[in-house]
């Protein structure tokens, strides 16, 4: 199943040439925009999609409703998924459900295997949660975590923001791989399980091996701001570790589920197939997952109802932006397409022999540098490579959708907010941020990249 509709490759408006120094262009403005001019993305992206149609020659009217029609459509595929995955995180994070999935892995854990736990922890939390709050609601357990160990505060944050920043950028439903999806037209459930796949390696990589490096080149103590902090679920009972995991991991399993029906079955006619086709669809899989959590998690946790439905209205209005900037960069995508930029790209790297994995992947880095911001390199550069991908099988779309999730938080650096975030949190100059937040994003990135390929080769 794709988030958005099939379409066919759209003839060029202009010359290879105008059209290219269009693309070219918009993309410019929308990083002097976001950059320099501080305008907010939603608008440098409205923006930006208007003018990539206009400087291509297109009627002003007819670019205003590819716009119109690209920002509905992903309005309504991802942001969606992205409501959905809100409530369940704020669910997870108010029933006390993160914290006991936490304290269970960290208590079980040896000062050597610490670094390995917490990478753990910030995968299976960054899986349903953004990386801000993810990250937020950890801060208090890294402080703990170092002092324990009596280790750098590097040694043990490294790990644990590998975790948040993989999952993040490979594995929906975040917005970043969810946008990529949806604009690439590949299948959930694959990408799914191949993001999986690749970040497991990544989180390795860039997490428990850099960090032991990175913590030798930036030593910190771990400060003791959270210790006489109140905890926000005192007034709740935890739900216990089986419960929470189920609870987190349910979403997954049923479109896992479905991907490997399809496969092993592959009959639509099918009336087990057809149940799967149902339940693991995203949006049906998302919202199954949010309604047991209320029992699992809110009632498990003595929430009472009107509790419930407040943790459930208060986890909208901090993704609004979220869902803005993302349902624009669906509207940009489209004014890209119906230039037929795309298809000009696509016979250009066909004739020249550039993998459309490597492409994707330096298209995003291009973006996350020059923006900062995540989401929108992999919005851009997965509006870049549509044509590219046209014809693959659903697998190797599926690759190079990680691929531009991998480019996409290479190097994060002075014009990231999550650079600042993280240089605050842990008490860091500018230089130890770059040292060990920085370096840590680009091992990511191009392990992500390698791990990629390689999984290219045997598929």
């Amino acid at each position: 199943m794709t988030i958005l509709t099939a379409t066919e490759p759209v003839a060029p408006v202009a010359s290879g040439g105008v059209l290219l120094l269009a693309a070219l262009t918009s993309i410019a403005l929308i990083v002097v925009l976001i950059s320099y001019v501080k305008l907010h993305p939603f608008l440098a992206l409205l923006l930006g999609g208007v003018a990539v149609g206009v400087f291509a020659g297109r009627n002003v009217m007819d670019v205003i409703t590819s716009f119109g029609d690209g920002f509905g459509s992903t309005a309504t595929g991802v942001g969606l998924l992205i409501a959905l995955g809100a409530m369940f995180a704020k669910l997870l994070s108010d029933s006390g459900g993160a914290d006991q999935i936490v304290d269970t892995i960290v208590s079980r854990s040896s000062v050597r295997t610490l670094p390995w736990a917490m990478a753990l922890v910030g995968a299976v939390i960054g899986l349903p949660m953004f990386f801000e709050i993810g990250l937020v609601l950890l801060m208090p357990v890294i402080y703990l975590v170092a002092r324990r160990a009596q280790v750098s505060l590097i040694t043990i944050g490294i790990p644990t923001l590998a975790g948040l920043s993989a999952m993040h950028g490979l594995v929906p439903p975040h917005p970043g791989p969810l946008a990529a999806i949806g604009a690439l037209e590949a299948d959930l459930g694959t990408t799914l399980a191949l993001g999986v796949i690749v970040a497991i390696p990544v989180i390795v990589v860039s997490g428990p091996l850099f960090g032991r490096l990175a913590g030798r080149w930036v030593v910190v103590d771990a400060p003791h701001t959270f210790d006489a902090a109140p905890n926000e679920t005192d007034d709740v009972r935890r739900p216990s570790f089986g419960i929470t995991l189920f609870s987190v991991l349910l979403p997954l399993v049923l479109m896992l589920a479905k991907a490997i029906v399809d496969i092993t079955i592959n009959d639509p006619e099918n009336r087990v197939q057809q149940v799967f086709d149902v339940i693991g669809n995203p949006l049906v899989a998302l919202t199954i997952a949010v309604l047991v959590a209320m029992f699992t998690l809110g009632r498990g946790a003595g929430m009472d109802r009107r509790r419930i439905a407040s943790t459930v209205e208060q986890s909208l209005p901090p993704i609004a932006g979220i869902m803005l900037i993302v349902a624009a960069g669906g509207g940009f995508k489209q004014s890209l397409v119906d230039t037929g930029i795309g298809t000009e790209l696509a016979g250009w790297a066909q004739g020249s022999g550039i993998s459309a994995i490597v492409l994707a992947w330096v298209l995003a880095v291009l973006i996350r540098l020059a923006t900062g911001s995540a989401t929108v390199a992999t919005i851009t550069a997965a509006s870049l490579v549509v044509d590219l991908v046209a014809n693959m099988p659903a697998a190797e779309v599926s690759l190079v959708v990680l691929a531009v999730g991998a480019g996409s938080v290479f190097f994060s650096h002075v014009n990231d907010a999550g650079f600042w975030l993280v240089k605050e949190y842990f008490g860091l100059d500018v230089v130890q941020t770059i040292k060990s937040w920085s370096l840590m994003e680009t091992v990511l990135s191009v392990s992500g990249l390698v791990f990629v390929l390689a999984l290219s080769l045997v598929i």
